[in-house]
């Protein structure tokens, strides 16, 4: 067995060696020490530079965890030219599937019995075939119509081994070679890994599906299909089937019989909550994985690559899209430099000069044709050449806008993503306050205080014990105690008031959200009674600060 993974590793060391010597790269193997991986050095010369095509057809030859490997590197706009990343964009898993006879047996050994006793029909041919597994349709014996995804027989050992070989050369790129150390290949691995590992487990894939069909459930547009647990496992996952079409498929005739414009709009305010207020979302959304429903539905199918944000994140990156959306460059490198961090030799004043001219140098007229994808793929590339990490999160989110202002063009030639970020930048806001109201984050901030008070300094309770035995004694210099008392009045009427009106907007927030036929000028008539309440405190509070604070009164 060992024997046969040294032989196997160093086909695959030769395979990566012979790769990067073909596009040019052959300093590259000779820094890293990997000569001796070729039968002769000479071989590395071989190659003339090839095409951003065919570099995509070789990562493909090699197999899904390369496939898989490539659909990263297309978001690496720090590594690669334009033309690399858009063919590497369109990589898709082109391979045969895998006998009827193997998918018979897997799904037999996975659910405990024979095919024929869990599904009334099952079609021997595949709707669709991958690398890391297939998809045939079913029926199940209650009737309902399934799909049906059978994992490839051995796919988990060549993904496990292909990930050690990637780790060892990684290893060596960043170790050995300046070019390593500045795009740190193996931080890179790591998220892949990541990736790979979760949809070579289906239950991963199925907890996600009711994940996001019940956050996403506001959405009467938006289809997420809901797994069958009875008959999925980690192996194999039974999903409701959704009838319809690529939308890569659909004709110029079909787009025109569905409201693109609407569909186009709902999918990408579904993105931004998912991104944005859920810090939960499907992360590969190209057009390939989208389906329209018969119903004239958006349907969103594979959900193997999840990503996940953390809330400071969600804030930055919220912060981050409205300023781009509305062209503030300054602003754009500003928060850029709060989502990551300064490696050494960092050039500061580049990096945001570089970023200022990537947004400012498109005018008013031409915002529309400022994508968020492109231009958050467009900073990290200046990151890496100013000496700046961008977290891993930061690269995925990169890969889903762009993607998704792909999807979003092809329902609606026209979208302006931009204008969507603004339109429904205050619902999202909106979303969030009511999320940092829940009664997880206050009892999330119960605890922060009692862990305050358990751990209270040593001198504080020193002082405490000084005015429990009246021995504090203070010294004041000519303090008029009424006007000391008035001022502690004011000061406590004012935050009294600040807290009432605080209640009230998010009073107002929560109720937007309830359907109510008592509605005035479109909103819901208490929901807009209490934000117009708030308004009013708030200017009264601002009118006595201004007049009556300022003559001593």
């Amino acid at each position: 067995m060992k024997i046969f993974e040294r032989v196997e590793h160093a086909k695959r060391y030769k395979d990566i060696a012979m790769l990067l010597a073909k596009y040019g790269r052959s300093d590259l193997v000779k820094q890293a020490g990997m000569n001796d991986i070729l039968a002769e050095e000479q071989e590395l010369s071989e190659f003339e530079s090839a095409k951003a095509d065919e570099f995509a057809k070789d990562l493909e030859a090699l197999g899904s965890t390369y496939i898989k490997l490539g659909q990263l590197l297309s978001t690496r706009a720090d590594i690669f030219p334009q033309e690399y990343l858009d063919a590497l964009e369109r990589l898709q898993d082109h391979v045969e599937p895998f006998s009827f006879g193997e998918v018979e047996k897997i799904v037999s050994e996975e659910i405990g019995v024979r095919l024929s006793k869990a599904f009334s029909e099952f079609d021997d041919k595949p709707a669709a075939a991958a690398s890391i597994g297939q998809v045939h349709r079913a029926t199940l014996r209650d009737g309902r119509k399934v799909v049906v995804k059978v994992q490839r027989p051995g796919i988990r050992r060549e993904v496990y081994h292909d990930l050690e070989v990637l780790d060892d050369i990684a290893h060596l790129l960043d170790e050995n070679t300046e070019f390593g150390k500045r795009y740190e290949f193996q931080n890179s691995l790591i998220h892949l890994r990541k990736s790979l590992l979760r949809e070579l487990d289906y239950t991963k894939e199925a907890a996600s599906l009711k994940i996001l069909h019940e956050n996403l459930k506001q959405f009467e547009n938006i289809v997420i299909p809901l797994p069958i647990d009875d008959y999925s496992t980690s192996r194999i996952l039974t999903m409701v089937r959704v009838e319809g079409k690529k939308v890569t498929e659909l004709s110029s005739l079909a787009l025109m019989e569905i409201n693109g414009k609407k569909l186009a709009d709902d999918m990408f305010h579904a993105y931004l909550k998912q991104i944005l207020v859920d810090g939960f979302f499907q992360a590969d959304p190209h057009p390939g994985n989208i389906f329209i429903t018969d119903e004239g539905k958006i349907a969103l199918l594979d959900m193997g690559m999840i990503g996940r944000l953390l809330s400071g994140f969600r804030e930055n990156l919220l912060d981050l899209l409205l300023a781009i959306s509305e062209g503030r460059g300054d602003n754009v490198a500003n928060i850029a430099l709060k989502i990551g961090e300064e490696k050494n030799g960092f050039q500061k004043d580049e990096f945001k000069r570089l970023i200022g001219e990537l947004v400012v140098s498109h005018d008013d007229s031409n915002l529309e044709n400022l994508d968020a994808g492109r231009v958050v793929i467009e900073i990290t590339k200046i990151s890496a050449d100013t000496g700046f990490r961008l977290p891993p999160e930061f690269t995925l989110v990169a890969k889903t806008l762009l993607n998704l202002d792909r999807a979003v063009y092809t329902l609606d030639p026209e979208f302006d993503p931009n204008a969507s970020v603004r339109r429904h930048a205050a619902g999202i806001l909106s979303e969030r306050v009511v999320e940092s109201v829940s009664p997880g984050s206050i009892l999330s901030n119960a605890i922060e205080v009692k862990q305050f008070i358990e751990n209270v300094p040593p001198s504080l309770n020193k002082i405490m014990d000084i005015i429990a035995n009246n021995e504090l004694k203070l010294n004041v210099d000519a303090i008029d105690e009424r006007t000391l008392m008035v001022g502690f009045q004011k000061v406590a009427n004012r935050i009294a008031m600040g807290l009432v009106i605080a209640a009230l907007i998010i009073g107002a927030a929560m109720l937007m959200n309830i359907e109510t036929s008592y509605k005035l000028l479109g909103y819901p008539a208490l929901a807009l009674i209490l934000f117009l309440a708030a308004v009013a405190g708030g200017v009264f509070m601002l009118y006595t600060i201004l007049f009556n604070d300022t003559d001593g009164s």
